[in-house]
């Protein structure tokens, strides 16, 4: 079965194999909602494989490659098509099976990743945490954003190992961290000017809001300011936003997984990132 570059007929398709796992496919389902499904989007576009009309996989290629309810055959067919051509995305992420899967294909032709984290559990949560919320926990204001910007700068470099300013300043960056505070989906607590603890609401569909960027300042670690402000953002955005919570941590990183089960969340699947 051949692949191909899904448009706007393919909508209805499309939404039924991001439907299947709403968890695991939340980003693919917000930039399908936010985006569409042009053809010659510069955005990105979104391959599909299966028979005719029919999907049985889908895969995002934009800055980030993102495959879902991709088996074997499809990853096969997708790393086929994506190896002859030249690549610009700065990541492959999602279901773990299907990204280290197409790694294996795509390796050789793609060059050296620069960090493998074959292992994230993908969590959940849909209930509110029955831990203590942090009420000094707010969603950030639009003057506010030079606060939160050297604290998202901070967590980037220390969660991807590289700056976000490295290649243009911080430009891009920061134009970001400015669209999820004017889209009111930027939280922190903000201490004498600083920014003690962040997280940020990434990915919104009609299943789930996906939490990245949770953060808390390096002198203010092992007090329980993470588990408390997690626990502020997940009640407010079970309120106001959606009817779950995800999110997906490296499975070395046993303090922040101690904080998501203290919040209530919950393994639904295992996700992977191969980072350029």
């Amino acid at each position: 079965m051949p692949v191909r570059t899904l448009g706007e007929g393919d909508r209805a398709a499309v939404e039924r194999v991001l439907d299947r796992d709403p968890i695991a496919a939340a980003q693919v389902a917000e930039r399908v909602r936010a985006r569409g499904l042009g053809r010659w989007s510069t955005l990105g576009t979104l391959l599909g494989y299966g028979a005719g009309r029919q999907l049985d996989a889908v895969c995002w290629v934009g800055t980030g490659l993102i495959p879902v309810q991709a088996t074997p055959v499809s990853v096969a067919a997708f790393a086929e098509l994506l190896g002859n051509r030249p690549h610009d995305c700065s990541s492959i992420l999602g279901p773990a099976d299907a990204v280290l899967g197409l790694w294996q294909r795509l390796g050789e032709r793609w060059g050296p990743a620069r960090e493998i984290r074959a292992a994230q559990p993908l969590l959940v949560a849909d209930a509110p945490p029955a831990v203590r919320a942090d009420p000094g926990v707010r969603r950030v204001r639009p003057d506010e954003l030079d606060v939160l910007y050297p604290a998202a700068v901070a967590m980037y470099t220390e969660e991807v190992g590289i700056s976000p300013t490295a290649e243009d300043g911080g430009r891009c960056y920061r134009h970001r961290v400015a669209e999820l505070v004017r889209h009111r989906r930027a939280y922190a607590r903000i201490v004498a000017g600083r920014v003690v603890f962040k997280a940020e609401v990434a990915v919104v569909t009609r299943h789930t809001a996906q939490v990245q960027g949770v953060w808390v300042a390096p002198q203010w670690r092992g007090q329980g300011v993470a588990t408390a402000g997690l626990a502020t953002v997940v009640r407010d955005v079970l309120r106001t936003v959606a009817p779950s919570v995800s999110l997906y941590v490296n499975d070395y990183n046993h303090a922040a997984r101690r904080v998501y089960a203290r919040c209530g969340f919950r393994e639904v699947g295992t996700f992977a990132t191969v980072l350029f």
